[in-house]
């Protein structure tokens, strides 16, 4: 193994096990989205569903704001290795009604400091049309990633 595949090694450790802490938190139990984690990044899809509709026959807010605030999540947390981060505020911007296809967020961290990390995320329709973006303020809590939150490191 040369010198860079060994470095990047547990930094690709750190995002599958952030990956499979998203995967096994209960809420996606009815939200099964798919994720990609990477250095201040991530990527969540979801295929839509008729249950996540309002009853004018588009995917409700609430399902647009979980990929935002997951998506900008992940990406802050990609960042830090040590404990959970938490979301202190998200403001989010619902742009264009959706129905059918398969929903595409992307976080992004923007900006960080010692204690706090500044994330956005867009999510997409299956034509690259925006849906809704967001940004928000995470900070580091107490809490540390083990498994306890189901953050697992394969060693």
């Amino acid at each position: 193994m040369d010198q860079v595949t060994s470095a990047l090694e547990p930094k690709a450790q750190h995002y599958t096990a952030l990956e499979g802490m998203y995967l096994a938190a209960p809420i996606n139990s009815l939200y099964p989205c798919r994720i990609q984690v990477a250095e201040a990044r991530s990527v969540i899809q979801l295929e839509i569903d008729p249950r996540y509709f309002h009853a004018a026959g588009a995917v409700h807010g609430s399902v647009i704001f979980k990929l935002l605030d997951d998506a900008a999540f992940f990406a802050a947390n990609s960042l830090e290795t040590d404990v959970f981060v938490l979301t202190t505020s998200f403001t989010t911007y619902l742009t264009r009604p959706v129905s059918t296809g398969v929903l595409r967020a992307e976080g992004r961290v923007v900006n960080r400091n010692k204690s706090q990390f500044i994330a956005e995320a867009v999510v997409y329709d299956a034509h690259q049309r925006e849906i809704g973006r967001g940004n928000g303020i995470f900070v580091r809590s107490k809490l540390p990633l083990n498994e306890d939150v189901s953050y697992k490191l394969k060693v």
